[in-house]
């Protein structure tokens, strides 16, 4: 047998819910934001590292490769199809520049956040460096 009160219960349950969504929601889209502003950085820092090895790479194939510096940033660049190439700032440089022993690799990308948070500043530069040894062009067996 169903008591008189059990409809009004039901109804006052269901504004206890939508109270607390209310209160709850700005929290969860505060979360979600953040969520996404963190992933979006995350998957920048990847295409730059990988940007960074991939000149690295280009670069430590021999000497002449090393002290091509248009190379290693058209080879650096080639992995950032997805970023504004206009902004993607590649630095290679050498140890030496007779014979380099190592190539070092440096890409930079301003990136926007979505929103600012407070403490945080909206405005970022991602950097990765590699550092790579240089094939040398005649094996050395001594």
């Amino acid at each position: 047998m169903l008591s008189p009160f059990s409809g009004r219960c039901r109804r006052a349950r269901r504004a206890v819910a939508a109270a607390e969504l209310a209160l709850l929601l700005p929290f969860l889209i505060v979360a979600f934001v953040a969520a996404v502003d963190f992933a979006r950085v995350f998957y920048y820092s990847l295409t730059i590292t990988n940007c960074a090895r991939n000149g690295a790479v280009y670069g430590s194939a021999d000497a002449t490769h090393a002290l091509d510096q248009t190379g290693i940033a058209s080879a650096a660049a080639s992995d950032a199809s997805n970023l504004n190439s206009a902004n993607l700032h590649v630095n290679s440089s050498t140890d030496s520049t007779t014979k380099p022993t190592y190539v070092t690799v440096t890409v930079t990308y301003p990136f926007s956040m979505i929103t600012s948070f407070p403490g945080m500043s909206s405005q970022r530069t991602l950097s990765r460096t590699v550092h790579m040894l240089v094939v040398p062009t005649t094996p050395n067996f001594n």
